[in-house]
């Protein structure tokens, strides 16, 4: 009986996001755009995003579905986040925790009908070619904001090899920006690719989340991008197995 409660309420959940985003990308952000200000566009949309987002896992927390342990957590700026990505709410977890953040969202979520409006006008879809997607980054991080990105590019399955994908190497070697590596660990499979999303388990789930030391630029001395390029995503992939 508890575990069928559970899996209503994450039921529940979904159902409510999906409505309120619908709501904010096809009414609220189509508003916005009359009223606000080109180049106060992004930072008021994100400011948005991060406040119903942390909204939106608190409501998770406060049902008692989960519980969000942080592991020396600092607001960070101008910085690109890197996290491992076992669960499907990762990124809400962490728009809602960082503020000024964006994302680089995977190029399928321009085909979701519930997101596609709100990957628009305010993040970095991934269907951009590397040269842009550099330069958008770079002005948004020059501009104070985070860039997190999921280098494995889609929910990862514990003990796997992971693949680290280059752009988040690419972006630092072009930024100059610091690479502040995030773990994220769940104690229980719940919303990890091949789980439907009714299974909750019977108990509290914890999500363990860990800030390590950052990767700088400083750190490498290879003499060419391509070496540079690969040193980093090694050093990304040693953060996320060790």
């Amino acid at each position: 009986m508890i575990r069928f409660v559970r899996g209503f309420l994450v039921v529940l959940l979904f159902s409510i996001f999906g409505v309120c985003s619908l709501i904010l990308g096809f009414v609220f952000l189509p508003i916005g755009k009359i009223f606000i200000k080109h180049k106060n566009k992004r930072e008021s949309f994100s400011r948005l995003i991060h406040k119903l987002w942390h909204f939106y896992t608190n409501l998770f927390v406060l049902l008692g579905l989960i519980k969000i342990k942080l592991n020396n957590f600092e607001q960070v700026s101008g910085k690109i986040i890197v996290s491992t990505h076992p669960t499907f709410i990762d990124i809400m977890i962490l728009i809602g925790l960082y503020d000024n953040s964006l994302c680089l969202a995977k190029k399928e979520l321009l085909d979701n009908i519930f997101l596609k409006n709100i990957i628009k006008n305010v993040y970095i879809p991934n269907n951009v070619d590397l040269e842009e997607f550099k330069k958008i980054s770079t002005e948004a991080l020059n501009d104070g904001y985070n860039i997190i990105i999921f280098p494995t590019g889609t929910r990862t399955i514990e003990g796997e090899d992971l693949k680290i994908h280059k752009g988040a190497a690419a972006l630092q070697i072009a930024s100059g920006a610091d690479i502040v590596p995030l773990t994220i660990k769940c104690d229980y499979p719940f919303l990890q690719k091949g789980q439907p999303i009714y299974d909750a388990s019977d108990r509290l789930i914890t999500y363990t989340i860990s800030q390590l030391n950052p990767i700088k630029l400083s750190d490498f001395d290879e003499d060419s991008e391509i070496k540079l390029r690969k040193a980093i995503s090694e050093k990304i992939k040693f953060y996320f197995t060790h």
